[in-house]
């Protein structure tokens, strides 16, 4: 039995028309073509007939590791809080929506979903001289120089201006200035400059005179479709599996992905005495508050409070 959401067309097209990102309506279809199939597959009752207990079993569900996907595919692991939340955040704008075009034969509300406790994160960075050996690493192990040194442009890119990897991967070259000054549409459709090191320029530049693409997009494939494809772009998946992949052959054993990037970006600011408020621009975070717990998150910047202000440290 196939049980198919009421409006589900319209609600996609309602986040379209509010200017939320394809990434973003994809996401949304995703996470409720998942809602979709649990109450088909699993609990089997019409969506207006359902209650609180079935949202308490799908959340059971999203924590299960032997479920399937929407897609009939195995799952490989357990979701995170995070990503249960997520999955449950989508819903929940749903039914809202719901509620705002008064459909009339919903059994449970909005406000009936509530997400569930997260564990805390407690982020970690390389030492400084690992992320150098990170950055370098496709110079060093990339055969072909085209890769070589459109990878190492990216992240080199990414240190120096603390960007998030979807940003990188939708520049384009006329977004660029030739003092290394970057224009960025950023997450929730906010606008932000971030600015490349002199380093990091250097090697935007050589990656730009071998480029060989017409492409509008800043960081082009080399495999595949035409490199001259207009809005062609490299997926994020390439791009964490070469970080992965970089990192192995380092022996570097904390991970590191591209988020991981960003958030050495901005603790080594911080730890070098840079303005909170400044960073909160440079990330292009909301609050404020946001920016500071981001920041603080390393046992470096600890060790260096610990030092300062304990009162018998130099006794």
């Amino acid at each position: 039995m196939t049980i198919q959401l009421p409006n589900l067309d319209d609600y996609l097209l309602h986040l379209k028309a509010d200017n939320f990102s394809p990434e973003t309506c994809y996401n949304y279809e995703r996470d409720l073509r998942t809602f979709e199939y649990f109450i088909s597959t699993d609990i089997k009752k019409p969506f207006d007939t359902l209650d609180k207990k079935d949202i308490l079993r799908y959340k059971a569900f999203l924590h299960s590791n032997d479920r399937k996907t929407a897609n009939e595919n195995d799952v490989k692991q357990s979701l995170s809080s995070y990503s249960v939340n997520r999955i449950l955040s989508s819903l929940r704008s749903y039914l809202k929506f719901l509620e705002e075009i008064e459909y009339n034969n919903i059994s449970i509300s909005a406000s009936s979903i509530k997400l569930i406790k997260t564990e805390k994160k407690y982020a970690r960075v390389p030492e400084f001289e690992q992320l150098i050996k990170l950055i370098e690493a496709p110079t060093k192990y990339e055969e072909k120089i085209q890769v070589a040194l459109r990878n190492r442009a990216m992240l080199e890119t990414l240190f120096a201006t603390g960007m998030r990897i979807s940003e990188l991967l939708s520049l384009k070259v006329v977004q660029i200035d030739q003092t290394g000054k970057i224009y960025v549409m950023g997450k929730g459709k906010k606008q932000r400059f971030v600015y490349l090191t002199p380093r990091a320029l250097t090697h935007l530049k050589s990656y730009l005179e071998k480029r060989n693409s017409t492409s509008d997009m800043l960081f082009v494939p080399y495999r595949g479709r035409n490199n001259n494809d207009k809005n062609k772009k490299l997926s994020t998946n390439y791009l964490q599996y070469k970080i992965k992949r970089y990192r192995e052959l380092l022996d570097i054993n904390l991970p590191i992905s591209a988020h991981t990037l960003r958030h050495s970006f901005a603790t080594f600011l911080a730890e070098n005495g840079a303005n909170p408020a400044a960073i909160q621009i440079l990330l292009g975070h909301e609050s404020l508050d946001t920016t500071t717990r981001y920041v603080h998150a390393s046992d470096r910047y600890a060790e260096k409070t610990h030092h300062e202000f304990h009162p018998l440290f130099d006794k």
